[in-house]
């Protein structure tokens, strides 16, 4: 199998000492969170090298998560799309309905190394919200989990789920009352409890060591995927898909491809309403280099440097930043970035729904429209792999309301 011919900046085994992707990443933080990061830096160096870490992590994973989560064949869109063949990494069967119970149980379990007492979490559909929770519920530890008011109106199941694991819902009520300011309100409570508490951030963003760590609890989806492919077809797929928002279920969807020069990796973003500024959530599309909560990343800003708003019709999508690593594959053209809108979002939502019986969380759907798109223009003999990050139940009621439907 051939691999990529190593450009010189190119590698797989960054970051660096400092955190840096490249020009990316680092840490840009008060001199208040200093020793925790690196507290945190010296015992996730400890816990990857501890073998009966990874045994407890992995039998979590397997007993407690249903993993390995399924390769699925989408034959009736595939056969719609009249191209390659169509497959989904079924990521929205995992306990908890997302990828993202894959990184807060690492993190949890780090917590418990660490000897903090409590946990705080941001979540934006509320899906890392939910899985922080039930990680905190599982080891005895409580949750805060801060949420903008706009998205505990839009996602009420998954605030309910929350509430009843026993962790405490504070929406946030200022800005965009979205992820953005639930990321801040979070940042401001680690500052000021950083002795007891530990911060599980949901995505692969923030200061170092976050987007490594989150980047590797996630690479879980990517290995799996490159295994089973090698399985069931015989080789790798030919492109990957997954959507980005901050970018984790991408990164650990990608990671273990990189070097794989044969398969195309495309991250979507979400287009919004147009390409006009405050109308989309695409900083990788749209954006430029700056710094959003911690480190060095592209951003949606101003000519002042000032974050800019964004909107996405999913939550979990609507944020104005991207993981570090995502901006050093950008500029090696190592993965192609592009964006779906809102509308193609939801008409493949329902798409998917009525072709297979699947509904995906609408953070996924805009990965499947564009997984949709490409495979329509390759050979029937061709493999499309999409990462259905998570399960659309959660999306039901506000997709009845933006469509008019009854609910």
């Amino acid at each position: 199998m051939s691999r990529v011919e190593k450009q010189p900046t190119l590698s797989s085994s960054l970051p660096d000492a400092g955190g840096r992707f490249g020009d990316f990443g680092g840490r840009y933080v008060p001199e208040t969170l200093t020793r925790a990061l690196d507290e945190l830096s010296t015992e996730y160096a400890s816990a990857k090298a501890d073998p009966a870490f990874q045994a407890e992590l992995d039998q979590l994973l397997k007993s407690f998560v249903g993993r390995p989560s399924p390769l699925y064949h989408a034959k009736r869109l595939s056969a719609a799309m009249g191209g390659a063949q169509i497959w989904f990494k079924r990521e929205d069967l995992n306990h908890t309905g997302a990828h993202k119970i894959n990184n807060t149980l690492g993190q949890a379990l780090l917590t418990l190394r660490m000897g903090k007492k409590r946990v705080i979490a941001e979540t934006g559909a509320g899906q890392h919200g939910v899985a922080s929770a039930t990680a905190c519920a599982h080891f005895g530890l409580p949750c805060v989990v801060y949420m903008g008011a706009e998205d505990v109106r839009r996602q009420k199941p998954n605030v309910f789920s929350m509430k009843l694991m026993g962790a405490e819902v504070r929406p946030v009520t200022s800005g965009s009352k979205t992820l953005r300011d639930a990321v801040n309100e979070a940042m401001r409570d680690w500052m000021a409890s950083v002795e007891d508490t530990h911060y599980i951030i949901g995505s692969v963003i923030g200061p170092h060591p976050f987007p490594m760590m989150v980047r590797d609890f996630q690479s879980v989806i990517g290995r799996e995927s490159r295994a089973q492919s090698l399985e069931i077809f015989g080789r790798l797929p030919d492109t990957i898909v997954a959507c980005v928002g901050g970018g984790s279920n991408a990164a650990g969807m990608f990671y273990p491809f990189i070097e794989d020069a044969e398969v195309r990796l495309l991250g979507v973003e979400a287009g919004g309403l147009s390409a006009e500024p405050g109308q989309h959530a695409s900083p990788l599309t749209h954006g430029s280099p700056g710094v959003l909560h911690g480190s060095f990343s592209y951003v949606m800003q101003d000519e002042d440097g000032q974050t800019s708003p964004v909107h996405s019709v999913s939550a979990g999508l609507d944020y104005p930043g991207v993981g570090p690593e995502h901006s050093y594959w950008k500029d090696l053209a190592r993965v192609d970035y592009t964006e779906c809108q809102d509308g193609a979002a939801l008409e493949t939502f329902d798409k998917v729904a009525r072709s297979e019986g699947i509904l995906p969380a609408l953070e996924s759907s805009h990965a499947v429209a564009k997984a949709l798109e490409v495979a329509a223009t390759m050979r029937s003999d061709q493999i499309v792999l999409v990462c259905l990050s998570g399960r659309g139940d959660k999306d039901a009621a506000e997709i009845a309301r933006l469509t008019g439907r009854d609910y």
